[in-house]
């Protein structure tokens, strides 16, 4: 048989009975403080009658007073607490005038000495409701208070869903237009065969891209599909010019990471990596577990680029400054993307060495698809090497006479 998890309720989740519940415990306790009281000193039976027609004052009281107040919450702090203090004025005079009253009657008090009971009850009951008009006024503050955290979280949470969302669909038009361009190309030249193909992988790329929630999380595995969708559908237009390579390890395979991540990376390497390039260049994603924390790498063996300018924090793209026609898919994407899902949980480290070549590292807390975080701990003084770029292929071994140079325009 199966049991069911108690999820304990939040004690003002509901308002009135929140209310009515404190109300009952406050004035039943009272009461039960005048009765034990009452019993100490030894006074008549017909004093515990007194006090319970005396609590039932106090509690009605109350209860017109919590319609008052709920109305002067709203105003000025000036109105709000100036009528306050007149309303417990009153409403303790009106109190102080029952209960002596009720003493009278009952033979606990003369006519001569009436005045004198008023103002002692008087100011009895004015601690008594000072103290019940004080709690009332701190517990609607501070839901209140509370009310206005949650109404920022929900805010933050949908601003923040927003642009994880945009920045998630900000899809190079340029791809697109080239895609398209290229079809339409082939379908000219009748070569409907490869078209078709184009279009199906296309279609398959972008039904990838909008399948997954924004802010959504894949798994490595995943990603790693899209992006062999993506790249096969460069492959056709830069066939042998483009080379990719993949080495996943299995574990970081099931690990999660945003939805496409990587695929601007991809993107970048491709415009400034291969296409600057006559013989092309080599992209290579690597993801692997270290430590607690999950690594990926994307790197090309393209010209790389002069790591001395900056933009926001950020190095410049790539090396010309004809070249930056980036629609902002990038790295300030990747970089802003990351900050909005783990704050400084995450790493993001861009490396060009003057050799040439360009590569983005990036580390996230290692989550599966069930959401556990990986327990386990590097021992003391470990050290885990990098994932190394991989050799450039011997096809680039440069001809007699050297290629012309692809200027980036």
């Amino acid at each position: 048989m199966a049991v069911l998890p108690i999820r304990p309720t939040p004690f003002f989740e509901n308002k009135n009975q929140a209310f009515w519940n404190l109300q009952l415990a406050g004035w039943g306790g009272a009461t039960l403080l005048r009765a034990m009281s009452a019993l100490a000193n030894d006074l008549p039976p017909d004093r515990l009658v007194i006090n319970l027609i005396s609590t039932i004052t106090g509690f009605s009281i109350s209860l017109l007073l919590a319609v008052t107040y709920n109305r002067l919450i709203r105003q000025k702090p000036l109105v709000t607490w100036g009528a306050t203090t007149v309303v417990l004025a009153i409403a303790t005079g009106i109190y102080a005038f029952i209960d002596s009253w009720v003493l009278e009657v009952a033979g606990g008090a003369t006519s001569q000495n009436f005045a004198k009971l008023f103002i002692g009850i008087y100011f009895f009951n004015l601690t008594l409701l000072g103290a019940w008009s004080a709690l009332y006024y701190a517990i609607n503050f501070f839901l209140q208070v509370e009310e206005q955290a949650d109404r920022l979280e929900r805010l933050e949470a949908q601003a923040t869903s927003a642009q994880l969302a945009m920045l998630r669909y900000q899809l190079n038009p340029h791809f697109l237009f080239n895609t398209l361009n290229s079809i339409s190309t082939l379908v000219l030249l009748k070569q409907s065969e490869t078209a078709n193909a184009m279009l199906t992988r296309l279609s398959s790329f972008l039904r990838h891209t909008l399948v997954t929630q924004p802010g959504g999380k894949v798994t490595v595995e995943q990603e790693v599909e899209t992006l062999q969708l993506y790249l096969g559908i460069e492959q056709m237009r830069f066939e042998e010019r483009l080379r990719s390579t993949f080495r996943i390890e299995p574990e970081a395979a099931k690990a999660q990471l945003p939805a496409m991540l990587l695929q601007p990376l991809v993107e970048n390497a491709i415009k400034y990596g291969v296409s600057p390039q006559e013989e092309g260049a080599e992209i290579s994603i690597a993801a692997q577990v270290v430590g607690p924390r999950l690594r990926v790498t994307v790197s090309d063996t393209g010209p790389g680029m002069t790591m001395n300018n900056t933009e926001d924090g950020l190095p410049a793209v790539r090396p010309s400054r004809a070249r930056r026609d980036s629609t902002g898919v990038g790295l300030t994407n990747i970089r802003d993307r990351l900050a909005q899902a783990y704050g400084e949980e995450h790493r993001f480290e861009i490396r060009s060495p003057e050799s040439g070549g360009f590569s983005v590292l990036i580390e996230l807390p290692f989550e599966t698809e069930e959401g556990e975080a990986l327990s386990r701990e590097q021992a003391p003084g470990a050290q885990v090497e990098p994932v190394k770029k991989p050799a450039a292929r011997p096809a680039l071994t440069p001809s007699p006479t050297p290629p012309k140079a692809h200027q980036a325009s």
